[in-house]
């Protein structure tokens, strides 16, 4: 048979496939029909559960963004737990983000549905079970119906692994052991005969989008970890940047006067990037060391600017992503978003190239900054 060869794949299938059939066979019809059964019904409550969550957690998602706004939680002073900073984050991430809502709702709903859904499931199950103990399990005609009901049993998770396969090269097209899963022939029959018609466009254009996207909020969510490290501020810090937007009455005004603060009193760090550059050492700093020092990099820079900022009452992130070199090439950079109340809008903002212009929401700076995706 043209699909059998020596990958390991085919022999993991075929095993499951062999396994099962031999199960089926040491069991007889009678207990191997109830596998059956157990294991169709499961399936069948595991899908329906999949697609009634998904179907709640979208039509709940922009009324569930709404309440939280209605919630008005302001951002933590400097000098609250970090509980309540962590707290913070995450509220704001589940109602700005929105495939992590989906997400944040799909689960409980999921959860809620599997359990309701499950238990009747197991019910139904429980009795239409019943016929298939009145089947004797011995003798040499149960067991070869035995396992012909455990090959047909095998044959259904194989196919879940398959599938599980699928949504992996699909996934990740360039990752470990793509070019191997596809080498498999019984994989690659059983994909193109069965997943993929079966699945449509699920795995290999909207499952992909899907992954592209929630990575990017994952990204997203990972930049606010400065939300929480850099919220306990020294006083100095503090004060400093009460007295730098004093008289400032709206949002862009502090964020102007904060940025040319900070790009006006710290110095880039050429050793800080030769170290890491030619030595392969990386020098963390808060941005308490960086406002001591007077001298840090680009993330240093952009912490110690939300710093001060979300201390003034402003609200801010750290962007990172690429910066253009001015040589024809990006490198790696960071850089704030602040958003300005008056205007319901985030503008962008680069300190550390504050000393070679006006880098403060100038027109063409996403020409020059690529945001991580």
């Amino acid at each position: 048979m043209k699909s059998l060869d020596a990958n390991l794949v085919t022999a993991a299938l075929l095993a499951v496939v062999a396994v099962s059939l031999l199960q089926g066979i040491f069991r007889g019809a009678g207990s191997s029909a109830k596998r059956l059964f157990l294991f169709v019904g499961g399936a069948a409550v595991t899908l329906a559960s999949v697609v009634l969550a998904a179907w709640a957690a979208s039509a709940a998602s922009a009324p569930f963004r709404d309440w939280l706004d209605r919630r008005h939680w302001t951002q933590p002073k400097p000098d609250a737990s970090g509980w309540s900073q962590f707290g913070y984050t995450l509220f704001a991430s589940v109602r700005d983000l929105p495939l992590l809502r989906f997400a944040f709702l799909f689960l409980i709903a999921y959860l809620a549905i599997r359990l309701v859904l499950g238990t009747i499931g197991s019910l139904l199950i429980r009795v239409g079970a019943v016929p298939m103990g009145i089947v004797p399990s011995g003798g040499p005609v149960s067991r070869a119906f035995g396992g012909l009901i455990g090959a047909a049993l095998g044959c259904g998770r194989a196919l879940l692994l398959t599938a599980a396969l699928f949504a992996y090269c699909s996934l990740f097209p360039q990752g470990p052991y793509v070019d191997y899963v596809s080498q498999s022939g019984l994989y690659r029959e059983a994909a193109a005969q069965i997943i993929r018609p079966a699945a449509g466009s699920l795995f290999e254009e909207r499952l992909p989008v899907f992954a592209k996207q929630m990575q990017g909020e994952l990204d997203q969510i990972w930049q606010k970890r400065y939300d929480v490290i850099d919220a306990d501020l020294p006083p100095e810090i503090v004060q400093t940047a009460q007295q730098a937007t004093e008289g400032k009455k709206t949002d862009e005004e502090k964020a102007r006067a904060l940025y040319d603060w900070v790009g006006s009193h710290i110095e880039y760090d050429n050793d800080k990037v030769t170290d890491y550059e030619e030595k392969g050492e990386w020098h963390e700093q808060t941005p308490a060391m960086t406002y001591d020092t007077h001298k840090g990099v680009c993330i240093d820079y952009a912490r110690l600017f939300a710093a001060m900022a979300r201390s003034v009452g402003l609200e801010v992130r750290v962007i990172t992503g690429l910066g253009y070199d001015g040589l024809g090439g990006y490198g790696a950079h960071a850089w704030n978003e602040v958003y300005l109340s008056e205007q319901k809008r985030w503008i962008p903002l680069d300190a550390t190239w504050a000393h070679a212009g006006d880098w403060f929401d100038p027109p063409n700076f996403r020409d020059t900054h690529i945001a991580s995706a």
